[in-house]
């Protein structure tokens, strides 16, 4: 079995724990190293028991509980060579780190992992598939489009973790500057829940069982609003036996199993 817990995602931090029965890796590390380790322990993980950080890129709300974390639960943290050095100043010199390649497969723990580039402002942002058990999971949390290499990468995944920040609306008539509006919706800023919805007809395939929407904006989305704009599109699609989940800024949501 391959289990898969949101720990939490949104703007203010992003963790996310995948494991097997013999092996458990974070994705990003967001979160303070304190909450990380009750979040962790509130799913039954043992913080020290985490083998492997695999970073999808150098925003603060993605790394900064990373050095401390690290330092009381020492592991091996995997990001490509620009992501590793944009966060340098934040990881310290004690992480023990291994660079990977785009495109290029790599172990972590029980998981054999892939990189892939997607369109966000930060140094080389990537996102994921992991694959173990046969299970092959999809994830992408920081993505201003769905991008041709995006799609074909995620496409029949299994489980398919895709950021659903913003309605558009809420993003356009609210309290953010302007300047702050233009970056969020711009080719690469973060993913719309229309954007989100109109590309789940490409990459859901029948072998995908569960969907989970990520990166929600607390100001400028809601979890059911999100919820139901991706369920009306996988339903005009024809699979209604996919599970949509929500995750949340302030707790992990049940796990996803497979």
């Amino acid at each position: 079995m391959v289990e898969l817990v949101m720990l939490g995602s949104g703007s203010k931090g992003n963790s996310t724990l995948i494991r097997t029965e013999r092996s458990a890796i974070l994705i990003d590390a967001g979160l303070s190293a304190r909450q990380l380790s009750l979040r962790l322990e509130s799913v039954g993980q043992n913080p020290r028991s985490i083998e492997a950080i695999l970073l999808t890129h150098n925003h603060a709300d993605h790394i900064c509980g990373l050095r401390v974390f690290n330092k009381r639960n020492p592991m091996l943290l995997f990001a490509n060579e620009a992501t590793l050095h944009a966060a340098s100043h934040m990881l310290g010199n004690q992480v023990a780190a291994e660079t990977f390649k785009n495109s290029r497969p790599f172990t972590a723990g029980d998981f054999r992992v892939t990189g892939f580039p997607v369109p966000h402002d930060a140094a080389d942002p990537v996102g994921f598939i992991l694959e173990a058990e046969g299970i092959r999971i999809g994830y992408t949390t920081d993505l201003g489009h769905m991008s041709r290499t995006v799609e074909r990468r995620l496409a029949g995944c299994a489980v398919i973790v895709l950021e659903s920040n913003h309605d558009r609306t809420m993003l356009w008539e609210g309290p953010y500057p302007q300047v702050t509006k233009q970056r969020i919706d711009s080719p690469r800023g973060h993913l719309s829940n229309d954007h989100a919805a109109g590309a789940l007809s490409r990459i859901m395939g029948p072998e995908t069982v569960h969907l989970v929407l990520a990166h929600l904006s607390q100001t400028n989305n809601q979890r059911r609003l999100a919820r139901s704009v991706a369920e009306n599109a996988l339903q005009q699609a024809g699979s209604n036996n996919i599970r949509v989940s929500v995750a949340m800024q302030s707790r992990p949501i049940d796990p996803v199993r497979c």
